[in-house]
């Protein structure tokens, strides 16, 4: 029975039998066609992962806004603040130009051959080698824009474009109020006969109206000459010259010997007009002046 029943387990199974088939409890072979009884290490279903939702995408309303263009005023202040900047690193304008200016008061202090000049004279110096030195600054006004991608850097920009005429204008406006602290002074030592006390009142008046004319008037000519290629200036000096016959005419009563009265009112208020109008006409073409 022994050797009868080994052979019985060695026997392959039946058709339709699984050899993996357990046999029945009872010791009887599984019989054909019947299914096999499951495993219960097999029958455990793998564990299903749940996918997450997919989260719709933000509506319009929930979006982060957009950042703002920054004002007129701020963007103006942020272009005078590099202007300002790169000249304090550079030295490319303001020295220059005194360096200029005290030479030319030096020149003429020996070729007049005079103890000093007063009056009329006095102011037509003053008032030409300021000009003079201001040609310096003006031609030097925009080629860093334009030789380092700062006109296409700016228009790329969401700012007004008005901003750097007037931060250009406030720059050079500076530059030339330290052109004259030194200028005046020297001009006083080397050749004013007259003391300069006296008409320090009304003279930085005077020549901050001529400043004005001459920053507007230079920051048109320059950004208008650097555009087109033509670094030439000498388009500055015919509209400059009403605005050295004003300062001159408004600063000769103050240098003279006998200084009682200050200037005539006219030509304080030719400059103011002068500056005026060059002002809203630099306003007007600035704009267009940058797209070409």
């Amino acid at each position: 029975m022994s050797a009868v029943t080994g052979d019985a387990r060695d026997a392959p199974a039946p058709v339709g039998v699984s050899p993996d088939a357990p046999a029945q409890m009872d010791g009887s072979a599984p019989t054909v066609g019947s299914s096999p009884r499951p495993n219960p290490e097999r029958s455990v279903p793998p564990p299903t992962h749940t996918a997450a939702p997919a989260t719709a995408p933000p509506s319009r309303s929930q979006r982060v806004p957009p950042r703002p263009a920054p004002g007129f005023a701020r963007t103006v202040a942020a272009l005078l603040r590099k202007e300002l900047l790169v000249e304090l690193r550079t030295l490319e304008s303001v020295p220059g130009m005194s360096l200029f200016a005290v030479t030319v008061f030096v020149v003429f202090h020996f070729a007049l051959n005079k103890t000093g000049v007063n009056g009329d004279e006095a102011a037509g110096i003053l008032w030409v080698t300021l000009l003079l030195a201001a040609m310096l600054g003006i031609n030097r006004l925009f080629v860093a824009d334009a030789e380092e991608g700062g006109f296409d850097g700016f228009l790329l920009a969401p700012v007004d474009r008005s901003a750097l005429l007037v931060a250009k204008a406030l720059a050079l406006l500076a530059y030339l109020v330290v052109l004259e602290l030194v200028a005046v002074p020297a001009f006083a030592l080397l050749l004013l006969e007259p003391s300069l006390g006296p008409a320090l009142p009304e003279l930085p008046g005077v020549l901050l109206l001529g400043d004005v004319g001459v920053a507007l008037i230079g920051t048109l000519v320059a950004a208008l000459a650097v555009r087109t290629r033509a670094r030439d200036l000498l388009l500055a000096l015919p509209l400059l010259v009403p605005v050295v016959i004003g300062g001159a005419r408004a600063t000769a009563p103050l240098l003279t010997l006998a200084h009682q009265t200050g200037p005539a009112l006219r030509w304080p208020l030719t400059l103011a007009l002068y500056d005026l109008v060059f002002g809203l006409i630099a306003y007007a073409v600035f704009d267009f002046l940058l797209e070409d």
